[in-house]
């Protein structure tokens, strides 16, 4: 008889363990004094933080918990949040409110307004996500720019990538947030970048686990398909995973106010979300959020082609007004290109070949309407034109060029960078990756170019021509060939922060033409000399010296 009271008294202690963890994981939306917190029903649970306890790192509004399948992901002396926090985005703008709502037991959504930004903490019954949403009518004046953080325990979530990782750094670089190894290497959350068009999802993984952001088609955004922006940063205590919406580094165009951005944090074993993953997001037509707009009163534009395309690249075109950016990638074999999804209005469609604008044109996006083009033709790429001789291709990018492959992922100073004062360029003789990808005032400065010309070649005026993609501190190129020089030309419209150093050569692509006389080249079989200089009033020493990176330099028939 004991054995078998024993026996049912251990079912009965089983059964109510499993009744409990069975209402533990019902959807559900818990109200404390200090939280919102939400059991999505799928191994997923984390609370929003509704009251200021007076902790710098931490305010309304914050995500203070995120635990996956019971064990605890957020960092709990900081919060995740915008920028540094929703109580200091706007001058004199303090006070955040924070409140939820149960939809049918299907939806839960909980809103942080602070100031002139509302933010959105969205759940699905079921699905091991957190939907995120921002809206702003106009930009943060204290940091002026948007970007989701999740601060996240490194020692759970230890892989990261690896060039933004700068828990073993022994020195600091530059500015105190460029860093380097004891071996020279160099670490930086601005190394994590990627172009825009590249990514679908950022994260970081453990054992069994990977938490990321996915990302929207980015239209409240700035700076286009080829913009980049620090997405991570791994400390000795943290995952840093960064979603930007707006971002002060190296902007190339005003930011965009009065769009819903959407982002999603997705809970999954590891494996990076792929590309083509579609996360269902109908439903927040019934969530209420500010500047939802409908596929229904959104329009589409197809492409039926684009003619005289280099195959040797890819193509993209790009829509672009004051209120959204969009992109779609052509088709490599016929060029066709569709845009869906598109706020209505008129855009400037811009065709590059990989970065470099080739074709510039207009085109109205209606609701509910799919405005097709006629396949046209490619007018603006400079490749076309006749040269003598070219060092690299029109492409917007400087990555044929000497380090042009370690520009993004690390400091122009780290020991795995060639030295950038190569010796004298011979046409003819060296490549293009011995030509190097960036030029400053203090480090590689008077850079030479040898050529010889025939003598019909000799006889007339030809021009020469820079390209390049960003500059820093109104660096820009002056030329003189043998004994003749040129004039100085106007500093460029370029982005006023830090860009060379940062991992990106994304700016405005500008091309400085030098017309050279005929009594400039020397005769007979002559090497001719051309000295390419970086000039600027401005700018500090070393890698911070005014510099600008290569597209191509060309010397035109």
């Amino acid at each position: 008889m004991k054995r078998i009271k024993y026996i049912s008294i251990i079912m009965w202690v089983l059964a109510a363990c499993i009744s409990s963890f069975s209402a533990q994981a019902a959807f559900q939306l818990s109200t404390s004094q200090d939280f919102y917190t939400v059991d999505t029903n799928a191994g997923v649970v984390f609370s929003i933080r509704r009251v200021d306890r007076g902790v710098s790192t931490q305010s309304p509004g914050d995500l203070a918990s995120l635990k996956i399948n019971g064990v605890e992901y957020q960092n709990q002396r900081r919060g995740s949040q915008i920028n540094s926090g929703f109580d200091w985005l706007y001058n004199n703008t303090s006070n955040v409110q924070v409140y939820a709502q149960n939809y049918q037991n299907q939806y839960i959504k909980i809103t942080v307004q602070a100031g002139n930004l509302t933010h959105y903490y969205m759940a699905r019954n079921g699905y091991p996500y957190i939907y995120m949403a921002t809206y702003f009518s106009s930009e943060p004046n204290i940091h002026g720019h948007v970007r989701y953080i999740l601060r996240l325990h490194r020692n759970r979530l230890p892989y990261g990538p690896e060039p933004s990782d700068i828990s073993q750094t022994v020195s600091t670089v530059e500015s105190g947030d460029i860093f380097a190894l004891s071996n020279g290497e160099t670490r930086s959350k601005h190394y994590s970048n990627m172009r825009l068009k590249d990514w679908h999802a950022i994260g970081a993984r453990g054992p069994n686990v990977g938490v990321w952001l996915v990302r929207d088609n980015h239209e409240g955004g700035s700076g286009g398909p080829f913009y980049r922006s620090l997405l991570n940063q791994g400390t000795a205590t943290d995952q840093e995973i960064t979603y930007i919406v707006n971002y002060a580094e190296a902007q190339t165009e005003a930011f965009r106010t009065g769009v819903l951005n959407h982002y999603t944090l997705v809970v999954n074993s590891g494996q990076q979300p792929p590309a083509d993953e579609d996360i269902n997001l109908s439903w927040f037509a019934q969530m209420g959020l500010k500047g939802y707009v409908p596929a229904s009163n959104r329009g589409r534009v197809a492409g039926v082609g684009i003619a005289g395309r280099d195959t040797n690249y890819e193509y993209t075109v790009g829509f672009a007004n004051n209120r959204a950016q969009y992109w779609a990638t052509a088709n490599p074999a016929s060029g066709y290109f569709s845009s869906d999804n598109m706020l209505p209005g008129t855009y400037t469609m811009t065709t590059y070949k990989n970065e470099l604008a080739v074709n510039t044109q207009t085109v109205t996006v209606r609701p509910g309407q799919t405005t097709v083009l006629n396949s046209y033709q490619i007018t603006g790429d400079p490749s076309r034109d006749r040269a003598i001789w070219r060092i690299g291709d029109w492409d917007g990018s400087p990555q044929e060029f000497l380090n042009g492959d370690k520009l993004t992922t690390m400091h122009p100073s780290d020991v795995r960078m060639a030295n950038w004062n190569p010796s004298n360029f011979i046409v003819g003789n060296t490549p293009a990756s011995a030509f190097p990808a960036y030029m400053w005032k203090d480090i590689n400065n008077d850079h030479i170019i040898y050529f010889r010309l025939n003598d019909a070649q000799r006889a007339k005026a030809h021009r020469v021509r820079i390209g390049i993609t960003v500059a820093y501190a109104g660096g820009r190129p002056k030329i003189s060939v043998n004994n003749w020089t040129s004039s100085n030309p106007p500093p460029p419209a370029q982005p006023k922060t830090r860009t060379l150093t940062v991992g990106t050569y994304r700016g405005n692509n500008i091309t400085y033409t030098f017309d050279v006389p005929a009594s400039a080249w020397v005769s007979g079989n002559n090497w001719n000399r051309l000295v390419v200089t970086a000039i600027s009033g401005s700018g500090l020493s070393g890698y911070l010296s005014a510099g600008y990176s290569i597209d191509s330099i060309d010397l035109l028939d």
